[in-house]
């Protein structure tokens, strides 16, 4: 049986209205549950991207992307495996104030991307950014302290080798507008 791995999935769209459900009815179709979710613009005008996190086998992955890409919309879908790509995901806390002069608190925004955004008389809000294994560990860290308030970012993801995405997405439709991304 083949393994299941984790998949960020990147699709270049159109802009159009109602995109977002024909994409994510892809992968309620064949049962695929989204661990998380971006939208952005994309490095390309007009363009945006969609960035879909899924623990699926190759195999189905292939198949998604294949479906993607036969919506109108759709300039161009590719999928990377967890190696292919840097990541981040950003998380913000909210937190009492009673807790803010605590010394585990302060031993706690030594995270290495962590720091207060916001403080009021009632509550303090901390940013943390990192790997999802970083905002987990700040998350599993901070809980002690009643949580008021917790939320995080579905992921964001470029791709380790050089991908000219211009260029690659020229190849696959003529909608690709020229010019537009500096490559690096």
């Amino acid at each position: 049986m083949e393994e299941k791995k984790v998949y960020t999935v990147s699709v270049y769209t159109e802009n159009n209205i109602g995109i977002l459900n024909r994409l994510s009815a892809i992968f309620l179709k064949r049962h695929i549950n989204i661990e998380s979710m971006t939208v952005s613009e994309s490095e390309i005008d007009h363009v945006h991207r969609f960035t879909f996190v899924v623990i699926v086998t190759e195999t189905l992955i292939r198949k998604v992307v294949l479906q993607l890409e036969k919506q109108i919309e759709v300039i161009g879908a590719f999928f990377h495996t967890e190696d292919e790509i840097i990541y981040h995901e950003t998380a913000l806390f909210k937190i009492s104030t009673e807790y803010l002069y605590d010394e585990h608190i302060q031993n706690k925004l030594k995270f290495r991307r962590a720091h207060i955004i916001a403080i009021t008389e009632r509550y303090f809000v901390i940013e943390a950014s990192g790997l999802k294994e970083d905002i987990d560990n700040m998350y599993q860290k901070l809980k002690p302290y009643k949580l008021l308030q917790f939320v995080r970012s579905g992921r964001i993801a470029i791709s380790r080798p050089r991908m000219d995405i211009s260029e690659v997405l020229k190849e696959i439709s003529p909608l690709a507008p020229e010019g537009g991304i500096n490559n690096g």
